[in-house]
């Protein structure tokens, strides 16, 4: 199973990334199986939120929080610290939103507020980090990510989410 920890913001649509997931990994396809749900204290924008995809090849019965991620996903780099490495598996790996740079090979750096910036106009990044995901950990394809887009997103937010998507993963290309 791969299990994937989303670190947010309350209104940066950490759990909506964490649905679209699911939705792209078992679209068309037979036996494949996800989950995603959202952890949160007081439901207010701003405040930490924490969401959980789990994707697997047969039917998942573990519905428990993530205690040990193969990809942490941070929307917003002020929530990351060290402390981020202990909730990865062994050869997890650290996906993140942000303009610094990081010694470790296991952590992937994005400017998705750039990304965001030019292409949604406002500061949400929550596809942008799909589309890092998918580019990163080859679990699910942009073309995937596109159609759970079009089928979980409002229509009028498809097109600049999708290229959004496609932007990060040419980021990372």
């Amino acid at each position: 199973m791969t299990e994937i920890l989303w670190h947010g913001r309350g209104g940066q649509g950490a759990f909506t990334a964490a649905k679209l997931l699911g939705i792209a990994y078992v679209s068309g396809k037979d036996g494949k199986y996800a989950l995603a749900f959202p952890s949160f204290g007081p439901e207010r924008r701003g405040a930490p939120v924490r969401a959980f995809t789990k994707l697997n090849d047969a039917p998942i019965g573990d519905r428990s929080e993530i205690s040990k991620a193969d990809y942490s996903i941070f929307l917003d780099d002020t929530l990351f610290s060290e402390d981020a490495f202990s909730e990865l598996k062994a050869d997890g790996k650290i996906i993140i939103n942000s303009k610094r740079t990081f010694e470790s090979d296991r952590v992937i750096a994005l400017d998705g507020d750039s990304i965001a910036k030019d292409i949604l106009h406002m500061p949400i990044t929550n596809t942008i980090m799909l589309g890092a995901f998918a580019a990163v950990s080859g679990s699910v394809s942009i073309e995937e990510v596109e159609k759970a887009i079009r089928a979980g997103m409002p229509e009028k937010l498809q097109e600049k989410n999708i290229a959004a998507v496609t932007a990060a993963e040419e980021a990372l290309r």
